[in-house]
């Protein structure tokens, strides 16, 4: 795993300290009879790391994908940073605004894949929104995607193509990109779900970093129940749509009160 000396700070990130960050309020998301998200009501603190572990299509990712604005509630309510990014009425889709797309910016993503531009630079690749989206000069675009190429370990690797990095390294640009944006949420789902066993260590070294050097909000999905354990100052146990328990990780992982929760962590840490 490679060694982060690189300096970072967030100190231009607005964070309220203590206060909610996410919040979700009855909502709700079905395709058809497929219930994914079933009245959700979940808050998440500014600062918090929390996990969201649980069975293969019981609604986790949707969490990210609504409050990146990739899916539409069917009804509910869903803020971020005391602003609203989702009021929706049962029945009516709601417009996009520039209220909403204010409140978006707020959140930064890292997905299974990594989606890097195939015809970049690594620091092409994390400039390319900073300067289109903030509207921030190159020069200080450049600055800050060098500062995040470090924090990633990638210094040395700014000049490269994606085709030219492994899945690991593809995975820590995609990071940094994220980060470029200045997110006050950072939401990772599955992040290591697509790179071969021996990558793995890598990009959970960075996120490992992350949690514990700022006060970004941040919500995982993952499959690393290990890491998940020890990372996290919650965990969400996820199934058919529904928080069915959350708590501690030393409480989730050690005396898990659902039998859902149970037969889910022995299959998962037995692996």
């Amino acid at each position: 795993m490679p060694q982060h000396t690189d300096s970072f700070s967030l100190s231009n990130v607005d964070q309220p300290t203590r206060n909610v960050e996410i919040e979700f309020n009855g909502v709700s998301k079905s395709w058809g009879e497929n219930h994914v998200l079933r009245d959700l009501n979940l808050s998440v603190t500014a600062g918090e790391k929390v996990s969201i572990i649980g069975p293969s299509g019981s609604g986790k990712t949707t969490i990210l994908r609504v409050l990146m604005t990739l899916e539409t509630p069917d009804v509910g309510v869903v803020s971020v940073g005391g602003d609203i990014l989702w009021d929706v009425k049962a029945g009516v889709k709601p417009k996009e605004t520039k209220k909403m797309r204010a409140t978006r910016r707020k959140v930064g993503m890292v997905f299974q894949q990594f989606n890097l531009f195939p015809h970049m630079t690594a620091l092409q690749n994390v400039i390319e929104a900073p300067i289109h989206v903030l509207g921030l000069p190159k020069k200080e675009a450049e600055e800050r995607a060098v500062e995040l190429l470090g924090l990633v370990g990638l210094k040395n690797h700014m000049s490269h193509m994606p085709h030219q990095l492994s899945g690991g390294q593809q995975q820590r640009v995609a990071i940094a990109r994220a980060l470029a944006m200045r997110p006050r949420v950072m939401l990772f789902d599955e992040p290591t779900s697509a790179l071969d066993p021996e990558l793995i260590g890598e990009v959970l070294g960075v996120i490992r970093q992350l949690a514990t050097t700022t006060d970004m909000t941040m919500l995982m999905v993952t499959h690393e129940m290990r890491f998940a354990q020890d990372i996290s100052d919650r965990v969400l146990m996820f199934d058919k749509g529904a928080v069915i328990e959350q708590g501690p990780p030393d409480q989730i992982f050690a005396s898990p009160e659902h039998e859902r929760t149970r037969r889910f962590l022995s299959m998962m840490l037995d692996r």
